[in-house]
């Protein structure tokens, strides 16, 4: 088993109050300016996912790498560890980082984007996991969600490629998604490093089967497969 407790980054927050502290500061150096890599150009897209076993306090994470115009799997590494830090709402990516950060340094392969399952900046502090991840990498990522979180949105039309504003009051903090006709949206963020725009566009790329992602879909496979021999010492 990979155990990850050993491999924190430096001075990582065990307390509330010290990751709140962490999250202000990084949450300035997001970059919302620069577009990102262009959709339809050769591109090693990266899914990273994680799983948890409660009992035992573990975490396993997943990165998978995608070739983003075949989709075929290029690499894929896994991590699993203790759980860095204790559950609380809007502090979900001080979980998550560590193991997802060890997954990636042991990929093999350098990610012209991440995609993240969960939030960007559609976060209450506007610095969920993609934009946490994004900061600490360097990396363009955004992050594709299952649910809007506690934001607001008018559904969007029918079709694939329809989409309409995740709003938090007035602000724009994302975007509701159609990948599949008639099947309901996914919600994209933007983490660093790459336009609204142009996050929908990789998303709809990379989701032509199903309604998620096929980095999310491969990412989250692997890491409940690395979870299942952890636990089962397999």
């Amino acid at each position: 088993m990979n155990h990850t407790s050993d491999e924190l980054p430096p001075d990582w927050p065990t307390t509330e109050r010290q990751a709140l502290a962490v999250q202000l500061d990084l949450r300035t150096r997001v970059v919302l300016d620069e577009p990102g890599p262009p959709p339809g150009a050769p591109l090693t897209a990266v899914g990273v996912d994680v799983a948890y076993d409660d009992e035992r306090d573990l975490v396993a994470a997943a990165a998978v790498a995608l070739d983003a115009r075949t989709l075929d799997v290029v690499a894929e590494a896994t991590a699993v560890g203790r759980v860095a830090f204790p559950y609380v709402p809007g502090l979900l990516a001080f979980r998550e980082i560590p193991a997802v950060l060890t997954a990636l340094r042991r990929l093999g392969a350098e990610p012209g984007l991440v995609v993240c399952d969960g939030y960007g900046l559609a976060h209450p502090r506007r610095f969920g996991l993609a934009a946490h991840l994004g900061v600490l990498t360097g990396l363009p990522t955004i992050g594709v969600a299952k649910n809007p979180f506690t934001f607001h949105y008018a559904p969007p039309g029918p079709d694939r490629g329809d989409a309409s504003p995740l709003l938090d009051g007035d602000e724009e903090v994302g975007r509701a998604l159609r990948t599949r006709t008639g099947v309901k949206p996914v919600f994209v963020s933007v983490g660093h490093r790459v336009s609204l725009d142009r996050a929908c566009d990789h998303v709809l790329a990379l989701a032509r089967d199903f309604r998620l992602p096929e980095t999310t879909r491969r990412a989250d496979a692997l890491c409940r497969r690395a979870l299942a021999q952890a636990v089962t010492g397999g």
